[in-house]
């Protein structure tokens, strides 16, 4: 729903960033979860800024965005409550408002990076009513005190098997938006080293990386023997090929969150990873359903993986464990603690 859309008042105004497919479905799914607890919703999206030299002018254009779209819906919708989506999205606001994130600049823009965004952050954190994390390596990742946790709620984001389970003739995919961050050469490298352990002819499935980004991370996957490049894919497409496969894996430089490694999980996969800085959730899940698929020794991880797919209940333990994750459970929590929390503030207005 769009901020133009919107006639009268609505219960809860989401001012989504929307810089990634994955952020643009998590705000749709946050405003279908208050939907079903019996909110009014008002989704108004940031306008895609034109590409910018640095990650200190891209966060700013960014910003600027999500303050010019949050202005408009809050004149036109009249809010009871506000949630800006990223801290990205929190910087410029026009009105104080809970602050949905996976990581804060504070992790995630060190350096040069994040010069004027991280003293940004932290003084919205700390006016925000409400702080909705993702996890709580997310909020730890902010350094606020203690003191904050009375105004905090973990709200993760959900993940669902995508359907009924398919023939595993797949030995592996990977996800490699962002190839650079999600570590695709490390990723392609163990390939090499573990592809003996498969069957003749098995393939890695490279998705979620356009020709461009594959060019601007220096990866040519023409060259790489056993690697399958199929892009960008539609949500549906992609789920299909993690139910045929019988491994995800990936090697991430940091993890803000990582959620296809937890729909890898939901879609039956073993999971092969590297440990790595940030607040990986899907880490001490899969530390737990087999810690000797998760180490710094890729190539051993999915030799391991690769060997041996059919790991005694390994898919039902992974879903045991995403449990807390499933739509039932987050919609409990939306219609039980978030809806009322959001409600329980006075109308934001636009200042004088």
């Amino acid at each position: 729903m769009s901020p133009s859309a919107a006639t009268g008042a609505v219960d809860v105004l989401i001012v989504s960033l929307g810089s990634t497919t994955g952020l643009r479905a998590a705000d749709e799914e946050l405003a279908a979860s208050l939907r079903r607890a019996g909110a009014s919703v008002a989704l108004a999206g940031a306008a895609r800024p034109g590409a910018r030299r640095t990650l200190m002018l891209t966060d700013l254009a960014w910003a600027r965005a999500a303050r010019a779209a949050a202005t408009e819906a809050l004149q036109a919708c009249a809010p009871r409550s506000i949630v800006y989506s990223t801290t990205t999205a929190a910087l410029l606001w026009p009105v104080p408002g809970a602050i949905r994130f996976d990581a804060p600049a504070a992790g995630n823009r060190p350096g040069r990076h994040g010069l004027w965004q991280r003293p940004a952050e932290r003084r919205r954190l700390e006016r925000a009513p409400l702080l909705l994390p993702l996890s709580a390596g997310g909020l730890a990742e902010t350094g606020l005190g203690p003191d904050s946790a009375a105004r905090t709620l973990i709200v993760p984001l959900p993940v669902e098997p995508s359907g009924d389970p398919a023939a595993r003739d797949l030995a592996a995919i990977t996800y490699a938006g962002n190839p650079v961050k999600k570590g695709l050469d490390r990723v392609l490298a163990a390939w090499r080293q573990a592809r003996p352990a498969a069957e003749e002819g098995a393939e890695l499935i490279v998705a979620g990386a356009s020709p461009e980004e594959l060019r601007g991370a220096g990866i040519d996957l023409a060259a790489e023997p056993g690697v399958r490049d199929v892009g960008r894919l539609a949500a549906p497409e992609y789920r299909a090929l993690l139910r045929r496969a019988r491994v995800f894996v990936t090697a991430p430089r940091r993890e803000d969150y990582g959620q296809a490694q937890l729909e890898a999980l939901a879609d039956g996969c073993l999971l092969a990873t590297t440990p790595a800085p940030g607040p990986y959730a899907a880490l001490p899940i899969a530390r737990r359903l087999e810690a000797g698929l998760v180490e710094e020794d890729l190539a051993a991880a999915l030799s391991r993986a690769l060997a041996h797919p059919d790991r005694q209940g390994y898919a039902a333990r992974a879903l045991a464990e995403l449990a807390p994750l499933r739509t039932a459970a987050l919609d409990a929590l939306v219609a039980q603690q978030l809806l009322p929390r959001l409600l329980r503030g006075a109308r934001p207005a636009l200042a004088a």
